[in-house]
């Protein structure tokens, strides 16, 4: 008689993929249970599911429940914006924690590493997105019907550069270049926020491209970067021509809406393979 599936914990940020991965993953007969977090999750996310609504600060009674619920193993799935301190109001285990781990806690990537160890720690199992919803994964080379010309390419090229330079640095994980000129870096306001700032920067001529890759020193199972049709759609306000994303590295929700958008709006949407470097 086989073995029953590991419970699955999601703690569940914005967007439709906490909801994705939990119908994914009932679909294949296995218990989930989610932690929905106050201003950040859908409401709609937990219909139907068994479910807690905590805030982030609340670390103690959420690594509680989370046994009580028998949960095996945790996802971290859906963009999240990060408190400050006097919104996280902190218990005393998320205290001890965030003393422990020091400057560590500056940048994001520093952060979900040292709260995935945490989480192991208490005896869980930190698992990626891609480990559930493989598909999801950006696939190599144009995902609609354009494709970049030669400028493009140069661009994409120059983007990536200062992307990896930004993500060793634990900032953030996306540039935006227009004719070898950077527009904008993402840091805290994350991709649409940056997308926003580009439409009142653009120069004269053919628009710029926005990259998205990982960090090199990222956990894959923490924080990929994500892209779907909203994305494609700030992008074409902003006056850019196209987006790049890192191929297996990256998060691609929704494909087919995705080239659907792109060839509409007149965009190309391309995987590029990013050759690896020493992490920092």
């Amino acid at each position: 008689m086989s073995q029953p599936l590991p419970k699955l914990g999601i703690l569940a940020g914005g967007g439709s993929l906490p909801a994705r991965i939990a119908a994914a993953v009932r679909g294949q007969g296995r218990e989930v249970f989610v932690v929905a977090f106050d201003g950040h999750t859908d409401p709609a996310t937990v219909d139907g599911l068994p479910h807690l609504w905590s805030r982030f600060g609340a670390a103690g009674g959420i690594i509680d429940r989370l046994k009580k619920e028998k949960v095996a193993e945790l996802v971290f799935a859906g963009p999240v914006r990060r408190p400050s301190f006097t919104e996280l109001l902190p218990d005393w285990y998320t205290t001890k924690f965030l003393a422990k781990v020091g400057t560590r806690a500056l940048g994001d990537d520093g952060l979900l590493r040292s709260v995935a160890r945490e989480l192991e720690g208490e005896g869980f199992r930190v698992v990626g997105l891609h480990d559930l919803l493989g598909e999801l994964l950006t696939p190599e080379g144009p995902v609609g019907r354009l494709r970049p010309d030669a400028e493009a390419e140069r661009d994409i090229a120059r983007a990536v550069e200062v992307a990896r330079a930004l993500g060793a640095l634990d900032v953030g994980q996306g540039a935006v270049v227009q004719q070898g000129i950077v527009l904008a870096v993402e840091a805290i306001e994350g991709t649409d926020a940056m997308l926003a700032r580009c439409a009142g920067l653009a120069r004269p001529g053919v628009g710029g491209v926005l990259v998205k890759v990982k960090k090199p020193q990222q956990d894959r199972r923490l924080d990929l970067p994500t892209m779907g049709v909203t994305t494609v759609e700030n992008a074409a306000r902003a006056g850019l021509r196209g987006v790049a994303v890192e191929a297996g590295g990256s998060l691609l929700v929704d494909r087919a809406a995705v080239a659907e958008t792109a060839d509409r709006l007149g965009l190309f949407v391309l995987g590029i393979t990013v050759s690896p470097e020493p992490r920092p």
